[in-house]
C-alpha cells in the first residue's frame, strides 16, 4: 500500500518540493541575519547582543547581498544545458551539496573579514545557480504535459522555504545568535543533498526501484524526448530572435525585480523604516512568501485544468497569468509609494504582491516547456541570467537611494521604479507570450530522433 502511494514520481515531486524550500532557505538566511551582523551607527536604539557586529556601511552590506547574484548568473545557462545532457541528478545534487557546505562556513568567513564573506556569497551563488534551470529537463522525462504547471509549482516552494525560514531565523537569532542561522540551515541542506543522490534518477528508465506498472503508465503519458548525449545543436540564433523566448526572458527579469527587492530588502525595510523588532520582522517578512506559495499552487492547478478541458489555448492561459501579475503588482506598488510609511499598508502590499507572483509560475516558469521541450532547460537558464543580474541591480539601486538615510522618502523612489517595471512587463508579455511549441524546437528534435531511429535500425 505504501509503495502504491509513494510512487517514484511522487517521491520525485516531494524531493523537488523540499529542495526548493531549502534553496531559498540558504539564500534568505543572511537577509535577516545581516540586520544583527552590522552596527547601526545612526540608531539611538540600544542594540541587543546577538553575536559579533561588524562595521559595514550600506554599500558593503549590499555588496554582501548582491555579489551572490554575480555567482548565480554564471551557472544559469550551464545548469540548464548540462541537465539536458548529463541529467539533473548529478547537476542539482552537486550544487546543493556545495551550497550546504558554504552555508556552514559562512560565520567563519564573516569573522575572517568582509571580503571573505563576499567570496563565500559569490560561491554560494555559483552553487545554487544551476538549480532552477535544471527543473524543466527533469519534468519532460517524468511529468505528463497536462500536469507540467502543477509540477513546476514546486519551484515556488522556495517561497514556502522563506516563509518558514524568516520567523525561525528570527527566533534563532534572538536566543542563540545570528551564527546559529547558518549552522541550522546548512545542516538541513546537507541532509537533503544526501537523500537526493539516493532517491532521485533522471528518468523512469534509469530508476532501479520503479515498478513495471508505474514505468508503463509514465511511458504512455509522456511524449518521448531525446535523452541521449547526442542532443541536437542548440539553435541559438533562432532561439534568441524568438518573441516567445524573449517573453520568458523579460517576464522572468521584471518579475525578479519585484521579487528581489522584497527578498533581499524587506527585513531591512521592516527594521529601519517600520521599526519592527527582530521577532516581528521575521514573522511579517515571511507572510508574503507563504501567500505566494499557496497562490502559485492554486494557479498552477487551475492552469492545468484549463489546459485539460481545452476551453482556452495554452497561449491564452500563459498570457492571462503573466499579465494579471504585472498589472496587479504595478497597482499595489503605486499604493506603496504613497502610503508605505504605514506598517499595515506595507504588510498588505508586500503580502499581496508576492502572493500574486504565484501567477508567474503558471506563466513564465512553465512556458519554456510549452515552447520547446527539447531546450526548455536552456531557455529557462537564459532567462535566469538577466533575472539574476537584476537581483544585483536592485541591491545597488536600494543602496543608492538609502546610503545617506533609511527613510520612507528614499524608499518611495524604489517603489516607483517597480511600478514602471511592472507596467512595461505587462505590455511586453501581452504581445509576445505564446504557448505553442516553436518550429525551430520541433524540427531540431524530430531530426535528431529520426537519426537515432535510423541508427537503431542499422544496429538491428
Amino acid at each position: 500500500m505504501i509503495v502504491e502511494i509513494l510512487t517514484c514520481q511522487r517521491v520525485l515531486s516531494i524531493t523537488v518540493f523540499l529542495g526548493f524550500m531549502i534553496h531559498h532557505m540558504l539564500r534568505v538566511n543572511i537577509s535577516i541575519a545581516i540586520v544583527e551582523m552590522v552596527f547601526r551607527n545612526y540608531s539611538n536604539v540600544t542594540q541587543e547582543d546577538h553575536g559579533p557586529r561588524y562595521d559595514w556601511d550600506e554599500e558593503e552590506k549590499n555588496d554582501i547581498l548582491g555579489y551572490f547574484f554575480w555567482g548565480y548568473v554564471i551557472t544559469q545557462i550551464p545548469g540548464g544545458t548540462l541537465s539536458e545532457k548529463l541529467g539533473a541528478k548529478i547537476v542539482v545534487g552537486t550544487g546543493l551539496l556545495s551550497a550546504s557546505i558554504l552555508t556552514l562556513l559562512t560565520p567563519v568567513a564573516a569573522h575572517m573579514g568582509y571580503l571573505w564573506l563576499v567570496v563565500a556569497r559569490f560561491c554560494l551563488g555559483v552553487s545554487l545557480g544551476i538549480h532552477w534551470p535544471s527543473t524543466p529537463p527533469i519534468a519532460t522525462k517524468w511529468i505528463a504535459p497536462a500536469d507540467t504547471a502543477t509540477f513546476m509549482s514546486h519551484m515556488t516552494a522556495s517561497s514556502l522555504g522563506v516563509a518558514v525560514t524568516l520567523p525561525v531565523c528570527g527566533y534563532l537569532i534572538a536566543y542563540w545568535g545570528w551564527a546559529s542561522v547558518f549552522y541550522v540551515t546548512g545542516s538541513v541542506a546537507l541532509t537533503w543533498s544526501l537523500c537526493w543522490f539516493y532517491l532521485i534518477y533522471d528518468s523512469p528508465e534509469e530508476h532501479p526501484r520503479i515498478s513495471t506498472t508505474e514505468k508503463e503508465k509514465l511511458r504512455l503519458e509522456i511524449k518521448p524526448v531525446n535523452t541521449s548525449l547526442k542532443k541536437p545543436p542548440i539553435p541559438w540564433m533562432k532561439m534568441l530572435t524568438s518573441g516567445p523566448v524573449w517573453s520568458v526572458i523579460m517576464g522572468n527579469t521584471c518579475a525578479g525585480c519585484t521579487f528581489f527587492v522584497a527578498f533581499n530588502q524587506l527585513p531591512t525595510y521592516m527594521s529601519h523604516v517600520l521599526h519592527f523588532n527582530i521577532k516581528a520582522n521575521g514573522l511579517f517578512s515571511s507572510l508574503p512568501y507563504l501567500v505566494r506559495y499557496f497562490v502559485s499552487l492554486v494557479s498552477c492547478i487551475t492552469a492545468d485544468k484549463l489546459k485539460k478541458n481545452d476551453k482556452f489555448s495554452t497561449t491564452t492561459i500563459r498570457k492571462f497569468f503573466n499579465v494579471s501579475f504585472f498589472v496587479g503588482a504595478g497597482c499595489l506598488f503605486t499604493a506603496q509609494a504613497f502610503w508605505g510609511y504605514s506598517g499595515i499598508v506595507s504588510v498588505v502590499v508586500f503580502t499581496v504582491s508576492l502572493g500574486l507572483m504565484g501567477f508567474v509560475t503558471a506563466g513564465v516558469y512553465t512556458n519554456p516547456v510549452d515552447i520547446s521541450r527539447a531546450f526548455s532547460g536552456t531557455i529557462l537558464g537564459v532567462s535566469q541570467v538577466p533575472g539574476a543580474l537584476i537581483g544585483y541591480v536592485t541591491t545597488e539601486v536600494v543602496a543608492f537611494f538609502t546610503k545617506e538615510k533609511q527613510g520612507f522618502e528614499q524608499w518611495a523612489s524604489v517603489f516607483w521604479m517597480l511600478v514602471g517595471v511592472n507596467a512595461f512587463a505587462a505590455v511586453f508579455s501581452f504581445i509576445f507570450t505564446s504557448g505553442e511549441e516553436q518550429s525551430w524546437s520541433v524540427s531540431a528534435d524530430v531530426k535528431e530522433m529520426e537519426k537515432l531511429e535510423s541508427q537503431d535500425t542499422v544496429e538491428k
